[in-house]
């Protein structure tokens, strides 16, 4: 190679380093995604329905936030366990860590991942039965985001600054630049982790239309993975290690809507969920007996909260605690804290359960109980629901 090819290659060389350098700073800078803020003037910009990388903001915001309170979950916890209730935890900060698509993997990662970063008082942790495994979620828990170690912020802006090199970053850069970012709503670093609830009500958004959406969310939770043993393990090492930390822990199974537990009956799944449920309730008995604070609540069922009439039988288009089937909103997450904390608003009498091995037995009849009664009382919905498990699965 003669020395004009190689001076015309180094040349070449620079010139690309440096526009990568510069596409990378201004991504840096404008952070569309919002990877490396908190309580700066950029979590108020608006934003489109859909949070991309929502894990990246929220694992680096409980860094610099240090939370006291901190929630756990998927999609369910975080958009329906209100922040804004620092009474239930005498002024103590709280911090919505939870996250879509989260599987009780993704869920355990986030929530050592805070218990490393903060001195964690509480930890609240929504979970279910076909999440309860650890298949790799759709929460996009990235290697390097809750890892363990020393110089916890310098290791997070090398990745952002290697996120930024993205091109679907710096598309969303140049449309805010350009003015032409489809602002919506509130990123949910805004509302301390918690979702905006005006992205859940956008018309073109896939929350949007109650009735719409209840089918396929069935379908999800009915073909769930979980609960799987290896999970178990991993939850229960989990909770070990957080109680050694001197943590408080309320666990709570998610009042998904009562067709979302029947979906478990129909796909042959109730007997494993149950004894999930008698799993659960004697991993809180074991670390009780070694002296940590957890506990475990049953807020899912047959009750009053759970059994709402859906819109395919009442032709509303909205419902008043439910997003759709898989979704509660935060109202119904206000009476959770309430069963779980005590509080101003006291929950249904029928609304929350706690877990204990004295109680299983009654329990768990009560639950097939009542399961028998919604079919009596209920049939349109049964029907509907043996209908929707038997559709083809929309595309992902």
């Amino acid at each position: 190679m003669d020395t004009c090819a190689r001076r015309y290659l180094a040349i070449f060389c620079a010139c690309v380093l440096t526009a990568l350098a510069l596409v990378s700073a201004v991504n840096y800078r404008v952070d569309p995604y919002l990877l490396h803020q908190w309580d700066t003037p950029l979590v108020q910009r608006l934003r489109p329905t859909y949070e991309k990388l929502a894990v990246w903001g929220k694992t680096y915001a409980v860094a610099r936030y240090r939370p006291a309170v901190v929630y756990i979950g998927n999609s369910r916890t975080e958009m329906g366990l209100p922040t804004r209730v620092h009474a239930l935890f005498d002024g103590k900060s709280i911090f919505n860590s939870a996250v879509s698509g989260a599987s009780i993997g993704d869920a355990i990662r986030l929530a050592e991942h805070a218990a490393r970063v903060s001195h964690v008082d509480t930890i609240v942790w929504g979970i279910d039965a076909p999440s309860f495994s650890l298949e790799l979620g759709s929460a996009g828990v990235e290697p390097g985001l809750t890892d363990d170690g020393p110089a916890f912020f310098a290791r997070r802006a090398l990745l952002d600054i290697k996120r930024g090199l993205t091109v679907d970053m710096t598309r969303d850069t140049w449309r805010i630049l350009s003015g032409t970012y489809d602002g919506a709503c509130l990123s949910s670093l805004a509302l301390h982790g918690q979702r905006d609830q005006s992205c859940l009500t956008v018309r073109n958004h896939g929350w949007a239309g109650t009735a719409r959406s209840f089918t396929p969310r069935l379908q999800e939770f009915g073909d769930g993975l979980g609960p799987t043993g290896p999970a178990l393990h991993a939850f229960d090492a989990s909770v070990g290690k957080l109680c050694r930390g001197g943590t408080r822990l309320r666990v709570y199974i998610n009042p998904t809507h009562a067709l979302t537990l029947d979906a478990l009956y129909w796909r042959g799944k109730w007997d494993a969920m149950q004894q999930w449920q008698r799993d659960l309730a004697q991993l809180a008995q074991r670390h009780r007996s070694q002296g940590c604070d957890v506990r475990v609540y049953d807020f899912s069922g047959f009750n009053s909260i759970t059994s709402e009439p859906i819109p395919q039988v009442t032709g509303a288009r909205d419902m008043r605690y439910y997003w759709e089937a898989s979704h509660y909103r935060d109202n119904v997450g206000h009476f959770i804290l309430a069963r779980l904390f005590g509080g101003p608003l006291p929950p249904p009498a029928d609304f929350g359960v706690e877990l204990t091995d004295a109680n299983m037995t009654a329990h768990q009849a009560a639950m097939r109980a009542a399961r028998e009664r919604y079919h009596a009382q209920h049939a349109a919905e049964t029907a509907y629901l043996r209908h929707a498990l038997t559709l083809p699965r929309e595309p992902k």
